[in-house]
């Protein structure tokens, strides 16, 4: 891993997802293989190394956030959309603590999506934003050996229902982001998976199907060789010959969703 320390010159940006982002990271080590953030990653930063394998620590993420967040209009931040918040080296760097201190005093709404249960370090900062915050988890998979095989470094499958429960009982909104459902593997127990997260009392969750950025393909096909070979074929027909699989998909989650009484987003 290349962990490089760097200045940033702006922290609190414009986002789709929100009225602001937060990246208090470039790069992310939990090395999830589909992860769209390597190519836009790659648009702006210098790195030829593999996704997972690098990231810049920005040092001074809470001195220009609070720098930036005098002259910014109150609105919605998400934290993080290309990187993830939680990643080991928060627990050295504390930048999203530091950052979240900074919301929370100039009363700013937080989303915060991660797939690590580090985030339960900071239930003492989150439930201070009351209504304010929502906090979830990728989660592709209840099944750990896929988790593995996709996000080898994140949290495992039961830390992370570990940490909604936690978040949850401290009054704090939870989502799940169910994706990228990952075809004929995320799928394999769908019906466990909706009654997990209604035991668990999630306030939504959103689902999303794969989408294929530049260079996770190559990746992807790796794990599937190595992993599930007889799915690859299945794979390039859903993603290159208009295979109707996602449609038909949607039409169970949806009724899994009802029949569970979850509120759903969906994001295809």
């Amino acid at each position: 891993m290349i962990v490089k320390e760097i200045k940033c010159k702006s922290l609190l940006n414009p986002s789709r997802l929100a009225d602001y982002c937060i990246n208090p990271y470039t790069g992310c080590s939990h090395g999830c293989v589909y992860c769209y953030a390597d190519s836009i990653t790659r648009r702006f930063s210098k790195h030829k190394e593999p996704w997972g394998k690098f990231v810049d620590v920005k040092i001074n993420a809470p001195e220009i956030l609070r720098r930036e967040i005098l002259r910014k209009k109150k609105g919605d931040v998400f934290v993080s959309s290309l990187t993830d918040p939680y990643q080991p080296l928060e627990k050295k760097y504390e930048l999203t603590r530091r950052c979240l201190e900074i919301l929370l005093r100039n009363n700013f709404s937080l989303w915060v999506q991660t797939k690590s249960s580090l985030v339960t370090r900071d239930v003492d900062l989150l439930k201070k934003f009351k209504n304010n915050c929502e906090v979830g988890f990728t989660i592709t998979a209840l099944d750990e050996d896929i988790r593995e095989r996709f996000e080898p470094f994140s949290s495992s499958v039961k830390e992370k229902l570990d940490a909604l429960k936690i978040l949850k009982d401290n009054g704090i909104k939870t989502f799940v982001f169910f994706g990228p459902v990952l075809p004929y593997l995320s799928d394999r127990n769908l019906e466990e998976f909706f009654r997990t997260m209604a035991k668990l009392n999630v306030d939504k969750i959103w689902i999303d199907r794969l989408n294929l950025k530049a260079g996770t393909w190559e990746s992807i096909v790796s794990v599937l060789e190595e992993n599930y070979p007889t799915l690859l074929p299945k794979w390039e027909k859903i993603f290159f010959s208009g295979d109707s699989y996602y449609q038909k998909l949607k039409e169970t989650m949806v009724d899994l969703c009802k029949k569970n009484k979850l509120d759903y987003i969906l994001c295809y």
